[in-house]
């Protein structure tokens, strides 16, 4: 039998989400979950039995919410609002992050606060598992209402509308529910809303890229190794009492990496031994990197947080005396904030590595060979990708301002203040892509830096790396189309392949 990863609303993991999104773990609705789903929606139902004016499922929307709807005209409401907010902008969200909005909001739902039913939540987790992926755009949402434009895309084609991916085919909506034998759904009071009204957009983007960052820290640590052994740098910046002095731990914990990665090199040299001090980006990886780490904790533990929290509205809540209530966490700004930090957080990576490459490749910084080639004049070498490393570098540096700080106000100024959450995670997300770009160039420049003096001599962990990217690219003798092999380690490091590598020789990075 398949393994499920269970949907229970309240004990999801960031890992659990990726499983499903990329790797394509089937999903199930737990059993406790379905009680809570069909409890909820018993009290809609029976609110509007009594006719009950209560907001988005017999009234207007936003600045409409004043407006009362008649019974006759509530599914019509629900589907007119699907319709009204589908006004995504852009090209479409890559399909992990797809299926990363799908689940987020069907573990959503499974908390039983959303008012919707049991048979509609089953649908969107039957697309996941029968993969049927709608068209979502990328931009259009400002984070609050939540992310109604792109989650309205999601929706067109549970009930038969918009466009979808299926067996790697776009097409109408209809067409793929129907090839995927999945019957669209006919939505009721209350569903339109409960379907659009939430964080889970941001979120699917915001998950994906949390959970690549941390492959994107112990990169940074194996690449900058391999690059201080190659230039020979002085390991005595990385001694414990050093790092000890400063009282920030996770400083203390890149030394470590380092020390680790290192550990039987004979390129490293000692203080006073070729010079006394390196350059900060060598002798700062600790401060530098481990500045990354505490800024990645506080943003996990957001994202973790918000991968099992009920963000639309109104919230139904059954037990005791029924209740509903509009509040306001379809609001983005924790994830916005987060995300805006770890594009920050990133960014640095990136900023750092840039410089280290540029120490690999200026023969007066490095002592090698100029640009890393020999019979240079008539080769480039590793010139120019220094200088794509640093268009993205300095790209990221416009893309790292700061989404949550802007807000403008919609819907007649009925949601005054908006998050701009998912702007804040698409940004971050770009971030990383350009970092796994610039880690990647630098990879292969301190490999070619290694071939200039003895592999033989590289520690545990750095020989590993350098094994790794030797075994997909090999020395650069002279100038050749150089873009695919940037590409190579962009993908051995986005997959996880370096640091499986290293740490199937070293043990788990800190």
């Amino acid at each position: 039998m398949a393994e499920y990863i269970v949907l229970d609303g309240n004990n999801v993991s960031l890992e659990d989400v990726v499983n499903i999104a990329r790797f394509g773990k089937p999903a199930v609705l737990a059993e406790d979950a379905k009680e809570r789903i069909n409890k909820s929606r018993a009290c809609v139902e029976k609110f509007i039995a009594e006719g009950k004016a209560i907001y988005g499922l017999n009234t207007g929307f936003g600045k409409f919410s004043d407006v009362a709807i008649t019974a006759d005209q509530l599914d019509e409401l629900q589907k007119n609002l699907i319709y009204a907010d589908a006004v995504g902008i852009g090209r479409p969200f890559d399909t992990e992050i797809v299926r990363s909005i799908m689940v987020l909001r069907a573990n959503a739902l499974a908390k039983g606060f959303s008012g919707i039913r049991l048979s509609t939540v089953e649908t969107l987790i039957e697309m996941v598992n029968k993969r049927v992926h709608p068209i979502i755009r990328e931009k259009g949402s400002v984070g609050s209402s939540g992310d109604l434009c792109p989650l309205a895309h999601l929706v067109l084609v549970m009930i038969g509308e918009g466009e979808a991916e299926y067996e790697g085919v776009v097409m109408p909506g209809a067409e793929a529910m129907a090839k995927a034998g999945i019957t669209p759904v006919v939505l009721k009071a209350k569903e339109g809303l409960a379907l659009i009204n939430g964080t889970c957009a941001m979120m699917g983007v915001a998950t994906l890229t949390v959970y690549d960052a941390l492959n994107l820290l112990k990169t940074a640590d194996i690449v900058a190794t391999l690059t201080v052994e190659a230039l020979e740098g002085i390991k005595d910046a990385f001694d414990p009492r050093v790092h000890q002095a400063r009282n920030q731990k996770w400083q203390e914990a890149v030394a470590r990496n380092l020390l680790r990665l290192s550990e039987g090199s004979t390129l490293t040299t000692s203080q006073g031994e070729q010079r006394m001090q390196d350059g900060y980006t060598l002798r700062c990886v600790p401060q530098i990197h481990g500045a990354s780490r505490p800024a990645y904790e506080y943003v996990r533990q957001v994202i973790e947080n918000e991968i099992n929290a009920a963000t639309d509205n109104p919230l139904i809540f059954p037990d005791g005396e029924a209740a509903v209530i509009s509040g306001g966490n379809f609001h983005g700004q924790p994830v916005a904030i987060a995300m805006d930090t770890l594009g920050i957080a990133v960014a640095e990576l990136g900023n750092v590595s840039e410089r280290r490459i540029e120490r690999l490749v200026n023969p007066t910084l490095s002592g090698l060979p100029a640009f890393l080639v020999k019979n240079g004049g008539l080769n480039c070498g590793f010139m120019v990708p220094q200088y794509a490393a640093a268009a993205v570098v300095s790209e990221n540096k416009i893309l790292a301002h700061p989404a949550s700080v802007d807000s403008i106000p919609t819907s007649a100024n009925q949601e005054d203040h908006v998050s701009m959450g998912t702007i804040a995670a698409r940004k971050a997300r770009e971030i990383l892509g350009h970092v796994e770009y610039v880690l990647g160039i630098e990879w292969l420049c301190a490999a070619q830096a290694v071939d200039f003096k003895d592999k033989e001599r590289l520690g545990k962990g750095s020989r590993a790396a350098y094994e790794t990217i030797r075994a997909s690219v090999t020395f650069m003798e002279s100038d050749r189309i150089i873009y695919p092999d940037m590409d190579q380690s962009v993908s051995l490091i986005h997959s996880g392949v370096l640091v499986d590598a290293v740490e199937s020789v070293v043990g788990e990075l800190e």
